[in-house]
């Protein structure tokens, strides 16, 4: 049986590689697009699921193809990747001394199994200081990170603490994908 992780995201990469699964690498191609007003857990299943189905599609049916798609939900708004410096102080000075919720869309496809969920962490920021924001926006670091920060990175100095799954900041849930897998005949241990 050949798994297919659907993302080039290093971290999402490097947990799977973790896990002691070995994979092949195939990100999906298409515009991530779904429908607008989804609830935030909602539009995570949609995009992830859009990304397990394209890839899919380019496999024979016992391929697993494993699918994942983070936000950052902070104060009725998703935080991506931020488009430049500006945009990563703002966000992150909306993040500072507050809680926010980080929502990762899991897709696993096996056949014609398709199975999509979506998991919630609560992440608590303390409060930052400008100089603090500034400098960490200059390590370069939140440049390519939802919410423009990066739990297993610098940022982990900022975060008083989390309630849920860590490894879902970082991109994928491992319990709830263990589960998933496990669902399919996958074990993982």
């Amino acid at each position: 049986m050949k798994v297919v992780l659907a993302s080039g995201s290093p971290r999402r990469k490097e947990l799977l590689e973790m896990l002691g699964l070995e994979f092949d690498i195939c990100p999906a191609r298409g515009e991530e697009k779904a429908e607008p007003g989804l609830a935030p857990g909602e539009l995570v299943k949609a995009l992830s699921l859009a990304k397990a189905k394209e890839v899919a599609s380019a496999y024979p049916g016992d391929t697993v193809v494993i699918a994942a798609d983070t936000i950052v939900w902070a104060e009725g708004e998703v935080l991506g990747k931020p488009s430049d410096k500006a945009d990563a102080l703002r966000m992150l000075n909306m993040l500072s001394g507050k809680a926010h919720s980080v929502f990762t869309g899991i897709c696993v496809i096996r056949g014609d199994t398709v199975l999509a969920e979506a998991e919630e962490t609560e992440v608590h920021f303390r409060k930052l200081d400008e100089a603090e924001i500034e400098a960490y926006v200059e390590t370069g670091e939140p440049m390519d990170k939802a919410g423009a920060y990066g739990i297993q990175g610098k940022a982990s100095v900022l975060i008083e603490g989390i309630k849920g799954d860590y490894f879902n900041v970082m991109g994928l849930p491992l319990c709830r994908l263990g589960e998933i897998l496990k669902t399919i005949g996958v074990q993982l241990l």
